[in-house]
């Protein structure tokens, strides 16, 4: 396993501790339940996203049969993503105490660019791996149309002489 997609899996299980500690303590402290978007944020962009990006990252290489398009961009997206949620977060708990002034809104737009640029990495980079490169694109089409393989759904292949035939059980005897 790439070390960014065990990164991506490992901040997503912290952001998921931080999220439920926020909510614990605002359960306990309901003044603290002016934290509550930063709690939303820290699971929901936090755990969920980034838990999405690290199984995606491992997966869809895996599924379509293509090397991923990037792991420099992958490697940059998880710095900017946590970076940027960091920011977003901070921003998000600094707002009730500035009366929602210029200075927490400033962090809270600086995390949330950061965390935008970094989704869009990443949708970047799985559609290019989804597509594949385009040489092997080209390659690919021309070895498929000229080959009596055939590929299964899930990566598989075989040729037509070896293709799976229906079978047909004779029916059992009937005694009488």
């Amino acid at each position: 396993m790439d070390w960014f997609v065990k990164a991506f899996l490992r901040a997503s299980l912290a952001w998921l501790g931080a999220g439920v500690s926020l909510g614990l303590a605002m359960a306990m402290h309901p003044a603290w339940a002016v934290y509550r978007t930063a709690h939303l944020h820290m699971n929901l962009l936090g755990f969920v996203a980034m838990m999405i990006f690290g199984v995606a990252y491992h997966v869809i290489p895996r599924f379509t049969g293509h090397p991923l398009h990037s792991r420099r961009l992958a490697v940059a997206q998880w710095w900017l993503a946590n970076a940027g949620l960091a920011l977003f977060v901070a921003g998000l708990a600094l707002l009730p105490h500035l009366r929602f002034g210029t200075p927490a809104r400033v962090v809270v737009a600086a995390g949330g660019t950061l965390s935008a640029v970094a989704a869009y990495l990443f949708i970047y980079n799985v559609w290019r791996t989804i597509d594949g490169r385009p040489e092997a694109r080209r390659a690919g089409a021309a070895v498929q149309q000229a080959s009596p393989v055939r590929r299964l759904p899930l990566g598989g292949a075989f040729t037509d002489a070896a293709a799976p035939q229906p079978r047909h059980a004779p029916a059992p005897a009937r005694r009488g």
